[in-house]
């Protein structure tokens, strides 16, 4: 039922920013007054798309090239929309203008010219970025009565393994997490974005991560969407340690704490459970948690961890929808310090969900190195 919920969501907003795009923005630009069936025909093909793209969620018809193809739709569309909404505030300004009619035209004309060549340098800004690997991001934390001074952790996020994303890219990660030479590794969230019979192949490269201390994964929120019980029974098969609002005691020097997605709150399954999470921890140790969601951050401010580690936000992917990210949660990408006891990271996700288009928010791996304050 929440697939369909989602889909038809999903394809009214898009409608709507189409009518927009091509009502405000394209329409009105002076060299695209003569082809308005052209433009209508383009937003017709733009929609049918979108509907293609969010078919293999029930009819696995296409390929995985075709789909990629699909997918850049959604994000020209949505960058269009961004374009349109500027186009639109500053053409409002420009009316108010008083210039005489011969230089508002020469002005009009040199306007339109100037926003289509942003709008197009926008648009292959974002695909050229799509197409990059992944960077690596070193980040040093400092905890308080850190012990194991230096110790590593590799964590992957939001890697939406399914239509797109494949095994290829999969082992392309493993392979760059492993030359890492690890302490740890962390999965946090949003692993798949398929039911896992389907691309059991693709995340079999998994089983090869290597560190000191082993993967463990959390639920993010797209595995409750796919049927998260059969992903993490699979997860499991690849030696992967998938915590479940519980604890564990890495290397006797600190606490790591998993917890399951708040969305698991409005589904009524894996809820989240703090005080089972905490239950077992050794309160003579400093504590990371695993949380999905930055927003997690408030519920956790009474059990004052040390560390949050989370994902889910993309960075916002696409610039400017970080500032939508932000209205739902209260970090967007990078480490911030939430108050006196606790420090949160955030990233920006190792692969990408819907286009591979990704502007001012590059994908990425994540190296955190943890030391104890000097």
């Amino acid at each position: 039922m929440i697939k369909y919920l989602f889909f038809t969501m999903f394809i009214t907003l898009f409608a709507l920013m189409n009518v927009y795009t091509y009502k405000r923005f394209l329409s009105k630009l002076s060299f695209f007054a003569g082809y308005k069936k052209a433009l209508r025909f383009f937003f017709y093909i733009v929609s049918l798309f979108i509907i293609l793209f969010l078919t293999p969620r029930y009819y696995d018809i296409f390929s995985q090239k075709v789909l990629i193809g699909f997918s850049y739709a959604i994000g020209v569309l949505f960058m269009l929309f961004v374009m349109a909404v500027i186009y639109d505030l500053l053409t409002v300004t420009f009316h108010n203008v008083p210039f005489d009619k011969q230089r508002r035209r020469f002005m009009k004309v040199a306007f339109d010219v100037t926003f289509l060549i942003l709008t197009i340098s926008y648009v292959l800004k974002g695909i050229v970025n799509g197409f990059k690997e992944p960077i690596l991001r070193r980040v040093s934390v400092k905890l308080k009565d850190f012990k194991l001074e230096g110790f590593k952790i590799i964590q992957l996020s939001d890697v939406h393994v399914g239509n797109t994303i494949k095994k290829e890219f999969v082992q392309k990660l493993v392979e760059r997490v492993n030359a890492r030479k690890a302490d740890l590794v962390v999965l946090t969230g949003d692993l798949v974005d398929m039911d896992v019979d389907k691309i059991k192949e693709d995340l079999a490269p998994l089983k090869a991560l290597k560190s000191t201390y082993g993967t463990y994964f959390i639920l993010g929120n797209h595995e409750y969407f796919h049927d998260a019980y059969k992903t993490i029974k699979y997860l499991k098969t690849l030696g992967i340690h998938v915590m479940l609002n519980e604890s564990t005691v890495i290397a006797q020097g600190f606490n790591l704490v998993g917890m399951t997605d708040v969305i698991g709150d409005r589904l009524g399954v894996f809820e989240p459970d703090l005080p089972k999470a905490f239950s077992d921890i050794n309160p003579g140790l400093p504590t990371i948690v695993l949380a999905h969601q930055p927003k997690m951050v408030k519920a956790l401010e009474s059990y004052k961890p040390d560390l949050i580690i989370s994902g889910h936000t993309h960075g916002g992917q696409i610039f400017p929808f970080g500032l939508l990210v932000l209205l739902d949660q209260p970090y967007l990408q990078g480490l911030y310090q939430h108050d006196e006891t606790t420090q949160i990271f955030v990233s920006r996700g190792a692969g990408y969900w819907g286009p591979a288009i990704r502007v001012f928010a590059d994908s990425e791996i994540v190296e955190l190195t943890l030391r104890g304050e000097s």
